[in-house]
């Protein structure tokens, strides 16, 4: 079994990290992700977590940053690959420290992120948002924000 991103010869993202490597790359170093604070329909979309860290929270669409992949082509390759639907970058809110005392890697007990989040905004009206198998539902989330996730406030403050 293999998990983790990886680039093959062609700069295409279809090969995996093995799991014994994954896991010692989780372990002993932060992991640098793009996190996607989508605005959309007067609000901000968020995805319902399927897996950790942050399981059951609603949190901004995110992923890793290939090896050779430039933070803005990540964004592009994360929106794709997440919800289905192209995205334009509006705006980069910088950079965050993401601390996780959970982790989705079998003898890892904590996750060490960070995150570039990116304001951005769907290429389409009308998105058709497809899924994956890290969320089971997205949905849109509007002002006044309560009672989310601390690094995804963060990310609507400083918006």
């Amino acid at each position: 079994m293999v998990t983790g991103p990886q680039n093959n010869t062609n700069g295409e993202h279809d090969r995996w990290i093995p799991d014994d490597e994954w896991r010692t790359i989780v372990a002993n170093v932060p992991l640098v992700s793009v996190d996607l604070v989508i605005e959309h329909d007067g609000g901000v979309l968020l995805g319902k977590r399927e897996n950790e860290p942050a399981k059951g929270e609603w949190f901004v669409p995110g992923g890793t940053v290939f090896k050779n992949e430039r933070r803005t082509d990540a964004v592009h390759h994360v929106a794709e690959a997440e919800l289905d639907e192209p995205v334009v970058i509006d705006e980069c809110l910088g950079t965050y420290e993401h601390f996780y005392e959970t982790a989705d890697v079998d003898g890892v007990d904590s996750k060490h992120y960070l995150a570039t989040g990116y304001q951005c905004h769907f290429e389409h009206d009308n998105p058709d948002i497809g899924g994956d198998d890290q969320h089971s539902d997205f949905r849109v989330f509007r002002p006044p924000f309560e009672d989310l996730h601390p690094y995804v406030r963060a990310y609507l403050d400083d918006r």
